[in-house]
C-alpha cells in the first residue's frame, strides 16, 4: 500500500491533536471521521479537508476503504469500536486508557489475537523526547536495578467536567485520565514488570470548583459548569511488582497544593527526574553526590510525543516496525487502574492476578 488510509474515530480534543499530527505523518492519510454528534465530524473533516465524514463508525467502515481506524472516543466506548473495527479486518490505534475497565481490555485483547489485527494503545508519554533521552540512559546501565518510581500528575484547578466527569462516560477521573499516563511511563522505564499488588486511597472533596474564575484545559465541546461530576478529585497509591519494585502514584484534578507532574526514578547506581524543571541526573563522581541538569533543547531527532506515537502506528501498519505500546500493556495498565479504584473503595490491599 502506499499510504496507510485511516478512518478517525470520534471528533473531540483528543481527535483534533491526532488530526494536527498526522500531517507530519507521511505515509498516513486520513480519509474519513466519524462522530456520534455528526456535526462534530463535519467541523473536524472541514478544518482539515478531510472529504467524508459519518455519525457513526458502523456507517464509516461500510462506506469507506480503510486499513486502519483511530478510537478517540469516551472511554466507554472504546472496546465497541475498537472490536468492531477488528472484526472488520481493520488494525487499530486506541487511546489510553485502553477501556473501561480490564474485562473489557482483555476482550479487545482477544479480540485482536483472533483477527490477527494490530491493536495498538496509544500511550503518547512513551514517545516523548524526555522519555527517549531517559530510556537511553536506564539503557546504558547509569540508574542501575530501578526499585522505587514517584509518579505524579497532579492538577490544581483542573477539572475540564463534560464526560471527563462523568463516570459513566469516562469510568472515573484523573486515576484513569492523568494517572494512567504516569503509571505506565514508569512501567515502562522501569522494564515492564508485572504488577502483583495495590494500596491507594482516592478523595472527592472539592469537586469541578465551578465558584473559580480561573480557566481549565481540556474542556469538552458543550460542557458546563453543571455537568454532573461524580470522579474522584485526588488519588494516592502504592503499586507493588513481582521483581520487589514500588510505584508512588500521586493523580489529582483538584488539589489544595501545588501542581506537579512527572517521574523521579531511583535506581541502585543513580536516579532521574522528569517533568517540572530540567531533567536531571542524581549519581555519585569522585566521592561526592552530583545532581547533572541534561540540555535537551538541541536534541538532533526531536518529534513531538503524538507525531512519534502515530508515526510508529502506521510503520507497524505497513510492517516496517514492531508495536511497542501493546495490547498486553494496555490491559496490564487496566488491571492497575481496577485495582486503585478497588482498593480506595474498600479500604484494603488489592491483589492482581
Amino acid at each position: 500500500m502506499s499510504k496507510v488510509k485511516i478512518g478517525l474515530v470520534g471528533a473531540g480534543n483528543i481527535a483534533n491533536t491526532h488530526m494536527t499530527n498526522y500531517q507530519n505523518v507521511t505515509d498516513a492519510e486520513v480519509v474519513a471521521i466519524c462522530d456520534i454528534d455528526k456535526g462534530k465530524a463535519e467541523r473536524l473533516a472541514k478544518k482539515y479537508g478531510v472529504e467524508k465524514f459519518y455519525g457513526s463508525i458502523e456507517e464509516m467502515i461500510a462506506s469507506e476503504t480503510l486499513d486502519a481506524v483511530d478510537v478517540c472516543v469516551w472511554n466507554v466506548n472504546h472496546a465497541k469500536c475498537a472490536i468492531y473495527a477488528m472484526e472488520q479486518g481493520l488494525h487499530v490505534i486506541c487511546e489510553k486508557p485502553m477501556a473501561y475497565n480490564a474485562e473489557e481490555a482483555a476482550e479487545m485483547k482477544a479480540v485482536s489475537e483472533k483477527t490477527g489485527k494490530l491493536l495498538m494503545i496509544a500511550f503518547v508519554t512513551r514517545y516523548a523526547d524526555e522519555t527517549r533521552v531517559v530510556k537511553d540512559y536506564i539503557d546504558n546501565g547509569y540508574l542501575g536495578d530501578i526499585y522505587y518510581a514517584k509518579a505524579q500528575y497532579v492538577r490544581r484547578h483542573g477539572n475540564p467536567g463534560g464526560w471527563f466527569a462523568d463516570s459513566s462516560k469516562s469510568g472515573g477521573g484523573p486515576v484513569i485520565d492523568l494517572g494512567v499516563h504516569v503509571i505506565d511511563r514508569a512501567r515502562f522505564l522501569m522494564g515492564l514488570p508485572k504488577p502483583v499488588s495495590v494500596y491507594a486511597a482516592a478523595y472527592n472533596y472539592l469537586g469541578n470548583r465551578k465558584n473559580l474564575k480561573t480557566n481549565v484545559g481540556w474542556i469538552p465541546e458543550g460542557a458546563t459548569k453543571d455537568d454532573i461530576c461524580d470522579v474522584e478529585d485526588f488519588a494516592t497509591a502504592l503499586i507493588r511488582f513481582d521483581n520487589g519494585a514500588v510505584i508512588q502514584l500521586e493523580t489529582g484534578y483538584s488539589i489544595n497544593d501545588l501542581p506537579k507532574s512527572g517521574l523521579t526514578l531511583c535506581g541502585t547506581k543513580g536516579g532521574m527526574k522528569t517533568g517540572d524543571g530540567p531533567l536531571t541526573l542524581y549519581t555519585e563522581l569522585n566521592d561526592f553526590m552530583v545532581d547533572t541538569k541534561i540540555d535537551i533543547n538541541n536534541l538532533a531527532d526531536a518529534r513531538g510525543g503524538f507525531e512519534a506515537e502515530l508515526a510508529e502506528f502506521v510503520d507497524c501498519v505497513l510492517g516496517k516496525k514492531t508495536v511497542t505500546a501493546t495490547a498486553e500493556d494496555g490491559l496490564v495498565c487496566m488491571k492497575i487502574l481496577d485495582a486503585i479504584y478497588e482498593s480506595a473503595r474498600t479500604g484494603h490491599e488489592v491483589v492482581i492476578e
